[in-house]
């Protein structure tokens, strides 16, 4: 058993992936395991099969070299904040479709099978829309929540920014709008290509009295694995042993980049065997645990060292011996 333990998960991982191509000796192993998901629900066991990717950019639109008296000069020069607004507005249209020129050219489609798997597990949008106190839900059409949520790619704007943002009044024309914009992506999709084309196209619905600049914080790639390696057949025993149910299979709509890494430098099976709760308030106020999952999460990942075991001792006694040479 080896543990990979790194601090940089929410600025990139911009050492790790280094790390791991540097030292494949080292960390090689049967499979890896990461419990950094969250149960479908409370006591509903659950492994995780597939992850969206991510492309997440900062767009910068200045226009003068300085704030500007919006009296002055209201009216004769550009307002980059205006701009930038104007530039987001064509991103997406009444129906949650993403209108960047190829954005959807190599997603990979859901199979029939796994529309099927999803429309089965207990989900109410109901209840869905109350525990985030929205009052609607809103996405792509011709798609289930889970649906939109795990196979399908997104594009949201995390903040934008621009001007005088104090208290009482200050009539300026600012210099500069910021924006940060974050892509979810699903697999064939990568970040490379997904920020060349939102690039062009902002650049391409640019007013010529701007300059656009994209910068490009980091990304990582989407992955699914298949649901019957025995590895993540190992887990679901190990879920249902220690939660007393049968463990459903779904995926997640965050990203984990250093699972595909695993995937492609280790070539191992990855276990994706997480406790956490979708109203954890992750990436909020008042995140939590809930003791009761954290508790059977112990249990679970002990039944897993077990469950393990027993897959590489069949493997062991099936596997075809060498001929000894003469």
């Amino acid at each position: 058993m080896k543990f990979l333990i790194e601090g940089e998960e929410e600025i990139g991982s911009p050492s790790l992936d280094g790390f791991i191509d540097s030292n494949k000796d080292l960390l090689r192993c049967d499979a890896v395991v990461v419990s950094d998901t969250a149960m479908f629900a409370k006591g509903r066991p659950s492994i995780c099969y597939g992850l969206r990717g991510l492309a997440y950019v900062e767009i910068t639109v200045t226009g003068t070299d300085r704030d500007l008296h919006s009296g002055t000069f209201g009216g004769a020069v550009a307002n980059p904040a205006n701009a930038l607004v104007t530039m987001l507005d064509t991103l997406k249209d009444a129906k949650g479709r993403i209108k960047v020129k190829g954005f959807y050219d190599n997603v990979a489609r859901m199979t029939a099978a796994e529309r099927r798997a999803f429309a089965k597990l207990p989900h109410s949008d109901a209840r869905f829309k109350k525990s985030i106190g929205a009052p609607a839900l809103q996405g792509e059409s011709g798609y289930s929540t889970l649906e939109r949520i795990w196979t399908r790619p997104t594009l949201d704007i995390n903040g934008i920014w621009s001007g005088f943002t104090g208290i009482g009044a200050k009539t300026v024309i600012p210099a500069v709008a910021k924006a940060k914009v974050s892509m979810r992506l699903v697999p064939n999709q990568t970040p490379a290509e997904i920020v060349r084309k939102l690039t062009q196209h902002l650049r391409s619905v640019a007013p010529k009295s701007v300059q656009v600049e994209v910068h490009d914080l980091h990304g990582g790639h989407a992955w699914v694995t298949n649901r019957d390696r025995p590895s993540l057949q190992a887990a679901s025993r190990a879920m249902q042993r220690a939660f007393g149910r049968k463990a459903v299979f779904v995926r997640e709509g965050g990203s984990i980049p250093v699972v595909a890494t695993f995937d492609k430098m280790l070539r191992v099976p990855c276990v994706l065997m997480g406790f956490g709760l979708q109203d954890d308030n992750l990436h909020a106020p008042n995140e939590k645990i809930d003791l009761d999952q954290f508790y059977r999460g112990i249990e679970a990942a002990a039944y897993l060292m077990e469950e393990l075991g027993e897959v590489g001792i069949r493997h062991a006694k099936t596997k075809p011996r060498t001929a000894r040479g003469r």
